[in-house]
């Protein structure tokens, strides 16, 4: 089966899946929850979103702005009780912090796979300094603080945080930018300092998402508080309404997500 026919099967049956767990919650009267859900898994998702509203749904990756989500299905005021996103944060750090290599995200996220453990049991893995606070599924934390022992050359030790007061808030940059529209490719190439070319790249290659969709129109306008990702190089918030300067450009201030 070559490349395009098993990426169509993979989309079939992740569509199948959706409805599947709709249809549960729906009939059983219980909340059903999907695994994290990457961006082209999120592009999908909101391609079905219209025929599966009837079941209520929600989507959360454990922290704000979260890249990787989970969706919950199930209506809390029809079903009559609430359930929490089954999302738990396990801080890595390393035994002896003096010694630590410097690990990036990819060294992070290799040491996971490497014990055999599914992708879609992990969400987001923020880094600093050595450390990493990693958001998975609760069915998989005790597994991961069990068996994750070394990241890189690093020996490592994991525990689960208590609550979300003992996570580091991730704070992005403020960027002030002036455009000519807020056409996607322009202030995805004033944020990321591209050419006008290397910017259509992004979406001709199909790395540009707004708000989890992925966005083929580079044309289209981008309004306050969507979220641009940009693969391979990070994500931007659009933080206020645009203003016209005297020369007649517009500008507005985005919140920039390394």
């Amino acid at each position: 089966m070559d490349r395009k026919n098993s990426d169509e099967k993979e989309i079939r049956q992740l569509r199948n899946r959706f409805h599947e767990l709709a249809e549960k919650s729906f009939k059983q009267g219980i909340f059903t929850f999907t695994g994290f859900l990457g961006l082209s898994e999120q592009d999908v998702f909101w391609q079905e979103a219209g025929s599966l509203s009837y079941a209520g749904y929600e989507l959360a990756g454990g922290c704000e702005a979260a890249d990787r989500v989970v969706a919950r299905f199930g209506n809390p005021e029809e079903l009559g009780y609430e359930m929490p996103f089954p999302i738990v944060c396990v801080h890595i750090q390393p035994l002896a912090r003096k010694f630590a290599d410097a690990l990036s995200h990819r060294d992070f996220l290799g040491a996971l796979m490497n014990l055999g453990i599914e992708r879609s049991t992990i969400g987001d893995i923020k880094v600093g300094e050595s450390q990493a606070y990693l958001f998975c599924l609760e069915s998989i934390a005790g597994f991961v603080c069990e068996n994750l022992s070394q990241v890189k050359h690093t020996q490592v030790k994991c525990s689960l945080t208590a609550g979300p007061e003992d996570i580091p808030r991730e704070e992005p940059q403020s960027v002030d930018i002036q455009v000519q529209s807020f056409r996607a490719d322009a202030v995805l190439a004033r944020v990321y300092n591209l050419s006008r070319e290397k910017s259509l790249e992004l979406f001709r290659a199909g790395k540009v998402y707004v708000d989890g969709r992925l966005c083929e129109n580079n044309s289209r306008q981008l309004k306050s508080g969507e979220t641009v990702n940009a693969r391979g190089f990070g994500k931007f918030v659009l933080t206020g309404e645009p203003r016209e300067t005297r020369k007649g450009k517009l500008a507005a201030r985005v919140a920039v997500y390394k």
